[in-house]
């Protein structure tokens, strides 16, 4: 903030998405569109539904050999998908 009172376009979006609370759902978007760039398109097309709730994202993958491979690399694509938003979003990765 400048001694002017003057605030930068980047300053008063960030104050408004605080004060309307709505950071967090948009970095929960923001990592639901990164799965594609961290997972790689063969994965993301054999996903069918993503979502987050409670802290945990949700995936629905069609093929029972890829969920066992998921499974074996959920604490990289947690660390991946957090690193992608920048921020903590999820703690768990629960695929069905």
């Amino acid at each position: 903030m400048s001694r002017y009172n003057e605030y930068t376009l980047k300053q008063v979006i960030e104050e408004l998405l605080n004060a309307y609370r709505l950071k967090g759902k948009i970095n929960e978007s923001r990592l639901i569109q990164s799965w594609e760039k961290v997972c790689g398109a063969l994965i993301s097309r054999h996903t069918e539904n993503l979502y987050i709730s409670n802290r945990k994202l949700y995936v629905k993958v069609d093929s029972a050999a890829l969920r066992t491979e998921l499974s074996y690399a959920k604490t990289k694509l947690l660390l991946s998908l957090n690193k992608s938003v920048g921020e903590d979003i999820i703690d768990e990765i629960v695929l069905m």
